[in-house]
């Protein structure tokens, strides 16, 4: 096999990677995940933790707030992410107000949202994922809570889950991602204009789907470095490996098989789309397991 493009869950990563390692197998995965981990084996396409937690707290910190709720599915993902939140907060002067995790598919928040109203937190720190969503930003909206008066940064909420969700329920909200619809520059355009004809006018591009776009392309250009398919020459050609992608222009680290990323915060907007209100400036290089933040020391 030369190589598998797929998963969705970190939960799912981890239960294949043995299988990957014991076979000697390629994977690209393409969704934001919680770091610390690196496998020979798994080329990470989407975001790891300094690419987009850690630049989503900056972003909080740089508007003046000091205090976070956590709010999280409970599974893998949330629960790592927060122990690296936790760690960032620490170091920031930045108080975790509460932290509260809800079962994957849960459609219960009242008592949650009744929570993170009666915390006074500055802002909350999203890492819900699929359809609890709409039911904790429904609650959260019912309960009077607003993106004005008490923001929610989330990580796992794309240009479809917007659609999904609604967005009487997210105008304002904040999101961390590397990549939206309406990011800028001809390679996207094309991109946005080639999957619109054809899948529909009505569907959006999202960062998941350009990360997986991306590892498809990162791939071939490691094939014709490599003159080969053969997956021990594949990795040993990927380091430096650069793609223009709709992203902008991202380069493959073949230590740690992530890839250096432009980090960004975006606002939803009442049309669904996303719109970047900060980013980078350049693409962030990935550290998974944050060994240049002297305040995650000990974290791995």
């Amino acid at each position: 096999m030369a190589a598998v493009f797929g998963c969705w869950t970190s939960a799912s990563r981890k239960a294949v990677k043995p299988v990957f390692e014991k076979n000697k197998a390629l994977l690209f995965y393409p969704v934001q995940y919680e770091g610390l981990e690196q496998s020979p084996y798994i080329f990470y396409t989407g975001a790891t933790t300094n690419q987009q937690i850690v630049p989503g707290l900056d972003y909080l910190k740089s508007q003046g707030v000091k205090s976070v709720y956590l709010v999280g599915s409970d599974y893998v993902f949330p629960r790592t992410a927060n122990k690296i939140i936790k760690a960032y907060a620490a170091a920031n002067g930045m108080t975790v107000s509460g932290e509260d995790y809800a079962p994957l598919g849960s459609t219960e928040f009242g008592t949650i949202v009744n929570k993170v109203k009666s915390s006074g937190a500055d802002a909350v720190f999203n890492t819900l994922n699929g359809d609890s969503n709409v039911a904790f930003f429904k609650e959260y909206k019912s309960a009077g809570l607003t993106a004005a008066a008490m923001p929610v940064v989330s990580v796992s909420i794309a240009e479809e889950e917007v659609k999904g969700i609604g967005t009487q329920y997210l105008e304002g909200q904040l999101t961390a991602w590397n990549y939206y619809q309406t990011t800028p520059g001809a390679a996207n355009s094309k991109f946005v204009a080639a999957y619109k004809a054809k899948y529909g006018a009505d569907k959006p591009t999202s960062d998941p789907m350009e990360a997986a776009y991306v590892g498809v392309y990162l791939w071939k250009a490691m094939v014709e470095k490599a003159g080969a398919f053969d997956v021990e020459k594949v990795r040993a050609a990927s380091d430096g490996i650069t793609f223009d992608a709709p992203e902008g222009l991202v380069t493959v680290d073949g230590k740690t098989q992530h890839i250096a990323k432009t980090a960004r915060i975006g606002k939803i907007g009442a049309d669904g789309l996303i719109t970047e209100v900060w980013n980078s400036g350049k693409p962030v290089e990935p550290d998974p397991y944050l060994k240049t933040y002297p305040w995650a020391s000990g974290l791995s």
